[in-house]
C-alpha cells in the first residue's frame, strides 16, 4: 500500500458474522468526540473498532463492546504533537509523556485479544518502524479478519 502522508479514519464492525469496513466522517482524526459517537451507532455483537493512521506517525486503535471503552496508541509521544493524541491519553487517564520518555505503546493492547492478536502481538506491531501507521492498521485488520474490507475501503478512495 503506497504511503502519501495521509490520515486514515475507519471503523469496522460484524454484521451477521461477517466483517463490515467503512470510513469515519472527515474530522475523524481531529475529534476524537466523532470517532466515539460513530462507535456508539454501530453497537452490535462484539462491538465496533475505530481504526485512525494520524500523518506518518501513529495510530489510534478503539473498541467499543456495549459501555466498555477500550484504546490503544501506538506511540505515547505523539501526544506531545497531536491534539487527538492528547485527548487519547486524557481518556485513559494518562499523563502526557515528558521529551525525553521512549517511544511506546499506550493504552491496552489487550483489546484486540479476543479476535485474536494478544498484547506481545500488538505490541510488535507497534514496534516495527519498517511500517507506516495505515499499514499497520492493515496487518492488525488482516491479523482479525477484516483485510479485504480494510483494503478494499482504503483504495476506494
Amino acid at each position: 500500500m503506497e504511503n502519501d502522508n495521509f490520515d486514515l479514519a475507519l471503523i469496522a464492525w460484524r454484521d451477521d458474522g461477517a466483517w463490515r469496513v467503512s470510513e469515519l466522517p472527515e474530522n475523524s482524526t481531529s475529534d476524537i468526540g466523532i470517532v466515539l459517537d460513530e462507535l456508539r451507532s454501530k453497537q452490535v455483537n462484539g462491538g465496533s473498532l475505530a481504526l485512525l493512521a494520524i500523518d506518518d506517525e501513529f495510530f489510534i486503535v478503539i473498541r467499543q463492546i456495549g459501555m466498555k471503552m477500550q484504546m490503544a496508541m501506538s506511540d505515547v509521544m505523539a501526544a506531545l504533537d497531536y491534539e487527538i493524541a492528547a485527548e487519547v491519553l486524557e481518556l485513559l487517564d494518562l499523563e502526557l509523556p515528558a521529551d525525553d520518555d521512549a517511544d511506546e505503546p499506550a493504552g491496552d493492547l489487550n483489546l484486540l485479544e479476543d479476535l485474536g492478536i494478544d498484547a506481545m502481538e500488538l505490541q510488535a506491531i507497534c514496534d516495527d518502524d519498517d511500517m507506516y501507521p495505515d499499514e499497520q492498521l492493515e496487518a492488525i485488520a488482516r491479523r482479525i479478519g477484516c483485510g479485504d474490507q480494510f483494503v478494499d475501503c482504503v483504495e476506494k478512495d
